[in-house]
């Protein structure tokens, strides 16, 4: 494992640029320059136990998104990154864990990051969004395994659409589903402050992107094809009419002349 980089940090959250409530952007800046940013809308749907009238355990469930104005603090490396993000006084904790690599690819060896881990932190002891929770205390939720928002070295990631990532929670292992959407992060290599690398788009953009553009793409084609054809037909009627006929019964020959 590569150590993380001890340096004076700076910390930003910039969500007032964002006109949608439940955007964040961070940033993370050591040595006076960007080193990670991320930005995106964030929601957690989390089973718990709670009391019913009757004194049996049913299950509830929480819906808690990304406070806007959250805490948050970061570390940069040259291989490893991190992004810890904490709201309504720390009833809530997430952390984002990136990680790059080298791959072989056809093309040889060429370095990707990726999401290599997510931990969620919160206490049923919350009353925002717990409500009569059974045991009320914190509990931990993490990834297993996790290679998401995997992206080339150099370039930010970015996806509009809704992903789901699901963590496995310390209270009876229960499963609690992370949503992200309108995501663009950049963990690694920023050159410019403040300004994402060129983005690389999630398949599930690429895709709609596709079927976005594939009926014009389509229409275009058939309209080139009408036209190519009209213009053939019409050069074809044209010369075949300039043509003259020879007659084929030797009897019409008295005529000609």
């Amino acid at each position: 494992a590569v150590t993380l980089l001890a340096a004076e940090q700076e910390v930003e959250n910039l969500s007032g640029l964002s006109p949608n409530p439940e955007k964040d952007i961070f940033v993370v800046r050591e040595n006076r320059t960007t080193c990670l940013m991320a930005e995106f809308a964030a929601k957690f749907i989390v089973p718990y136990d709670v009391w019913a009238s009757n004194y049996v355990d049913v299950s509830g469930q929480a819906d808690i998104p990304l406070s806007r104005g959250a805490e948050m603090k970061g570390k940069c490396g040259t291989n490893e990154s991190e992004l810890e993000i904490s709201w309504l006084e720390q009833a809530y904790t997430l952390k984002l864990f990136f990680l790059k690599e080298g791959h072989n690819t056809s093309r040889g060896q060429e370095a990707f990051w990726r999401l290599s881990r997510v931990q969620f932190v919160y206490d049923t002891a919350e009353r925002t969004y717990f409500k009569d929770a059974v045991s009320p205390g914190k509990h931990t939720a993490s990834s297993h395994r996790l290679s998401a928002l995997v992206t080339p070295a150099g370039k930010s990631y970015e996806c509009q659409a809704q992903q789901t990532i699901s963590l496995m929670s310390s209270d009876h292992q229960k499963s609690v589903q992370l949503l992200l959407s309108e995501v663009r992060v950049q963990p690694f290599d920023i050159t410019a402050d403040f300004v994402f690398s060129e983005e690389h788009k999630c398949p599930v953009d690429q895709r709609e992107q596709l079927e976005e553009t594939l009926p014009l793409v389509l229409g275009l084609i058939l309209g080139l094809v009408i036209v190519v054809t009209l213009c053939v037909y019409h050069i074809h009627h044209k010369l075949t009419a300039n043509q003259v006929q020879i007659p084929r019964d030797r009897s019409q020959y008295k005529h000609m002349g």
